[in-house]
C-alpha cells in the first residue's frame, strides 16, 4: 500500500493534465480546480496499487466529476437568452511564450463558447476524444453509452465546433486589426469600423446580469455600439486571453472589461466581452 506522500507525488505528476481536462470540460477555472481536488480525494480513498494506467484512471475520475457538474449546471439553467462567457485565462503580453501557452491551456475563449453550447455528453465525448485522444470505449464508459454512441456524440459536437473555427490570424495581424478597431472606435468613425468588422460579426457581452447582457450580430449594429466606446473607455492594456490578443479596460485602477476578439482574414468575426466585475476581480488581474 502506498503512503499518502507517495500518492501525493504521483498525483502531482498528473495535476496539470487533469486541470486541462477539467477546464476544457467546464470552462470555469474555479470549478476545474474543485474537480481536480475532488479527484485527489477519491484517489486518496482508493486502493490504486493494482492500477496499471494511473493517468487513464485519473482521467476517468475527473471526467465523471465534470460530467456530473455539467449536468447539474444544465438542470439549473432557466434563462436560455442569458449571456455567459467561460472563464478566460489572462496573461501579460510580455509573458514568456511557453508560460503563456501553458496558462492559456491551449484552448481559445471562442472554442470554449462553442463547447458551452453542447449538451454535457457531447462536450465530454468531444473533449476526451478529440482533444485528449481517449478511445471511444473508455469515453462510452464515462458517459454511460456504447462506443458507437460515444462516436456519434463526438461527431455531433465536432460539426458544431467546425462551424465556428478558432482564429487563424497570427499575433501581428491580430495587433494590426485591434489597433484599427480601437482607433476607429475612439474616433467614432463608423465607416472605419465597418472596414475592420466582418459583415456577419457577432458580439457577446457578459455583464453578470441577464438584464444588461448583450448578444448581437451584424457589423452595422456593432459599429454603432462601438462608436460610443470613446465616451466610456478608460485605460487600455493589451493582454493575452487564452493565448490570443485581447484588451483589458481599466477605470480608476480596476479592470472593468475584457475584450477578446476573433480575427480571421483581416477582420474581426467574433467579439467576446467579459464585464462582470465580480468575475474580473476573481481573475486576479493586476
Amino acid at each position: 500500500m502506498r503512503t499518502q506522500e507517495q500518492l501525493a507525488d504521483q498525483f502531482e505528476d498528473h495535476r496539470a493534465h487533469l486541470r486541462g481536462v477539467a477546464y476544457r470540460m467546464l470552462g470555469s477555472t474555479a470549478e476545474a480546480d474543485d474537480a481536480v481536488q475532488e479527484t485527489w480525494l477519491r484517489m486518496a480513498r482508493s486502493d490504486t496499487s493494482a492500477v496499471h494506467n494511473l493517468r487513464g484512471w485519473l482521467t476517468t475520475v475527473v471526467s465523471r466529476i465534470c460530467l456530473d457538474l455539467l449536468r447539474s449546471r444544465a438542470s439549473r439553467r432557466e434563462d436560455p437568452i442569458d449571456v455567459h462567457l467561460p472563464d478566460p485565462i489572462v496573461t501579460r503580453l510580455d509573458a514568456d511564450p511557453e508560460a503563456a501557452a501553458e496558462q492559456a491551456d491551449e484552448v481559445t475563449l471562442a472554442l470554449l463558447v462553442v463547447l458551452d453550447a453542447l449538451n454535457p455528453r457531447e462536450r465530454t465525448a468531444f473533449v476526451l476524444h478529440d482533444l485528449f485522444g481517449v478511445p471511444f470505449d473508455q469515453v462510452g464508459a464515462i458517459v454511460g453509452a456504447s462506443p458507437g454512441t460515444a462516436t456519434q456524440l463526438a461527431s455531433r459536437a465536432r460539426r458544431r465546433v467546425r462551424a465556428a473555427p478558432p482564429p487563424a490570424a497570427d499575433r501581428a495581424t491580430q495587433r494590426r486589426v485591434l489597433d484599427a478597431f480601437t482607433s476607429a472606435a475612439r474616433a467614432g468613425d463608423f465607416e472605419a469600423l465597418l472596414e475592420v468588422l466582418d459583415p456577419d460579426v457577432t458580439l457577446r457581452a457578459d455583464t453578470g446580469d441577464a438584464t444588461t447582457a448583450v448578444s448581437v450580430r451584424g457589423a452595422a449594429e456593432i459599429a454603432t455600439r462601438a462608436a460610443a466606446f470613446r465616451r466610456t473607455a478608460g485605460d487600455q492594456h493589451y493582454v493575452l486571453v487564452n493565448g490570443s490578443l485581447g484588451l483589458l479596460n481599466y477605470r480608476a485602477g480596476r479592470p472593468v472589461s475584457l475584450f477578446s476578439p476573433v480575427v480571421r482574414d483581416g477582420r474581426i468575426v467574433e467579439i467576446n466581452i467579459l464585464a462582470d466585475a465580480e468575475r474580473l476581480a476573481r481573475l486576479g488581474i493586476s
